[in-house]
């Protein structure tokens, strides 16, 4: 059967450059990749030609003279290809770089191991705005593998030690073949530690952990904010064997507060003043998170008017810094009047009418222009 064109295996243009060339066999060879084609009988074959294709094209020599003489010009080179050839040829070796990130240690290109460290552990922690502004210091009882003191997190029975695992030499991976492809994966021996323990510990079974419960005084800063994380080093799931422990992650959530919101370092709320308050001001006591403060209310005050209160929001976690309070103050309305009130009130409304409201008479002029304006349009 005639081999297809190169650069038709790879979907690429013939002046295409080394980069077009390299992420064309990365995208292609990702898709008919046997190990991601299980049940595709023509995957392996699909699979060897577009590395060929590759193996040809990303070597500036043989592509020179497959340029030249297609086919023909190239085939004596490719005697080995598909069996022991294709494991020394670099596109084989290129391979690892290509895909290290993306299959990992399934295929034994650079994927990321962590060894036998331990896991790293999440506790979530629901503190409250007093606490979070103060910083505190909180302790915890946290459930977690910890080495086991009789066998030091060895695993092996005190006075022996474990040996290198037979199956893999130490390595902690087995190299298999699958037809032309050569694969590493995790030795099912020792599960990649490459270690063996012929006399396992009675404490814990050659395992070299133990599950306890550990108390915990953890430093929450002053202004941690909600959804913030506090890492403590060494302090998560002891390794495997005697790995190094994996780390714990204190995430932090805030509490609703019943009378503050906060932005950042600053801190608002809506405090209701009465009347005559806003009308003939007055001096009001404001709520803070430390306490009570005074504010002056000017007389003629207007709901939704802001009164910014400095250092009184809580520290910025990052800079130190602390943010200000801001009340917004709101005119509460009687709900319940006595007659007397109630007389009282109406006898001021007499008395008054618009003119003390300027806002009010600005408004109801605007609504007379605007009708009279609707009037001669009508006619």
């Amino acid at each position: 059967m005639s081999k297809r064109d190169y650069y038709d295996v790879l979907g690429i243009e013939k002046d295409a450059d080394a980069n077009t060339i390299k992420r064309a066999y990365r995208k292609v060879a990702m898709k008919y990749h046997p190990d991601r084609n299980p049940d595709d009988d023509t995957a392996a074959e699909k699979f060897r030609e577009v590395t060929e294709a590759y193996e040809i094209l990303s070597d500036e020599s043989k592509r020179s003279r497959y340029d030249r003489y297609g086919h023909a010009g190239v085939d004596d080179q490719m005697g080995g290809f598909g069996a022991g050839g294709f494991q020394d040829s670099h596109a084989y070796r290129d391979f690892g770089d290509l895909f290290g990130d993306v299959f990992g240690e399934a295929f034994g290109f650079g994927g990321r191991q962590q060894g036998n460290r331990g896991s790293d552990l999440r506790y979530d922690l629901s503190i409250s705005l007093e606490e979070a502004a103060d910083g505190r210091e909180v302790e915890l009882d946290i459930p977690r593998h910890a080495h086991c003191d009789t066998c030091n997190g060895s695993g092996a029975r005190p006075g022996t030690h474990p040996v290198p695992c037979t199956t893999c030499g130490g390595h902690g991976q087995v190299q298999m073949s699958q037809g032309f492809f050569a694969v590493r994966r995790t030795c099912p021996n020792c599960q990649g530690s490459g270690k063996k323990i012929e006399s396992p510990c009675i404490s814990c079974g050659g395992a070299g952990r133990k599950k306890v419960n550990k108390k915990l005084k953890v430093k929450i800063p002053a202004g941690v904010y909600h959804g913030a994380q506090v890492r403590v080093s060494g302090e998560g799931e002891a390794g495997a064997q005697g790995g190094a422990s994996g780390d714990l992650y204190i995430v932090v959530s805030l509490k609703e507060h019943k009378i503050f919101e906060r932005d950042g370092a600053d801190l608002h709320c809506t405090m209701p003043i009465t009347f005559p308050q806003a009308t003939l001001g007055a001096e009001v006591e404001a709520p803070t998170l430390t306490g009570k403060v005074k504010i002056r209310i000017p007389a003629s005050t207007e709901g939704g008017r802001v009164f910014r209160l400095r250092g009184k929001g809580v520290p910025d976690v990052r800079t130190g810094h602390t943010g200000d309070l801001y009340v917004r103050v709101s005119i509460a309305v009687p709900k319940k009047l006595s007659t007397k009130q109630e007389e009282c009130l109406r006898k001021f409304a007499e008395e008054a009418g618009d003119d003390v409201y300027p806002e009010r008479s600005s408004f109801l002029g605007k609504v007379k222009d605007f009708w009279d304006d609707l009037a001669r349009e009508v006619k």
